[in-house]
């Protein structure tokens, strides 16, 4: 999963990229709005971190979450903000937001936030979600999971399957899994991207990732029913 921060408080933006690194996800962080604007332009994210007050004034957040709105993009919002009162509370539900956490906060309660706004955007209500062939995603655990096992896979594996299973029927171009999956190295070659679904494939069945010709990869199709969970 790919988050943006957007965040000026240089020491606070460390402690939360930090923080969140260790739950497996992928952040790229703004230290303003103009900037954050020109990011959400270029690549798509699973969900936004945005502060309220930054360089650009007292409400640039707000202003921020506005736009985004009006250009039908409809990444999830939590607002971090140490503006507590309930006018700004609803200011930011209003403006696009889909969640407020106010300064000063508990990183748990980030860490469940950001959980339950991941699973709300793709529509499911627990910390898994349906693949291909009766496995399941296990977000929490950063796991995929057969019969309630998990199965064996590299991190790179993992997140390459993650991506595709927070949004079954997208196919992804290439480059695009390679931003993803390899967000720190852009030197990748695109032949890696097969090499690593060939060896999913491999080990999860040919059925879990489809190819779309001229494009890329996608999940393949999730059956409703799927083999019950070992006790």
């Amino acid at each position: 999963m790919r988050l943006l921060l957007v965040e000026d408080d240089p020491r606070l933006a460390a402690l939360i990229l930090e923080g969140l690194a260790e739950d497996g996800l992928t952040l790229e962080h703004a230290q303003d709005a103009t900037t954050a604007e020109s990011v959400c332009a270029l690549r798509s994210f699973d969900l936004l971190l945005l502060d309220v007050m930054l360089p650009e004034g007292p409400q640039a957040g707000f202003e921020l979450a506005n736009l985004l709105r009006s250009r039908q993009d409809r990444t999830p919002i939590l607002f971090l903000t140490a503006r507590s009162d309930l006018d700004s509370r609803v200011t930011g539900l209003d403006t696009g937001g889909d969640d407020y956490l106010t300064k000063p906060f508990e990183f748990r309660e980030l860490r469940a936030r950001v959980r339950a706004l991941v699973r709300r955007s793709v529509g499911e209500a627990t910390n898994t979600l349906p693949l291909p062939l009766g496995f399941r995603l296990d977000l929490a655990a950063h796991q995929v999971l057969q019969a309630g096992r998990p199965v064996p896979l590299t991190p790179r594996e993992y997140a390459l399957i993650e991506c595709l299973g927070l949004h079954p029927g997208r196919a992804y171009a290439r480059s695009s899994l390679i931003e993803r999956v390899w967000p720190e190295d852009s030197g990748v070659d695109l032949k890696v991207v097969d090499v690593f679904v060939s060896t999913v494939r491999r080990k999860l069945g040919e059925g879990m990732i489809e190819t779309v010709r001229g494009l890329g990869y996608r999940l393949g199709p999730v059956h409703a029913t799927e083999p019950a969970e070992a006790p």
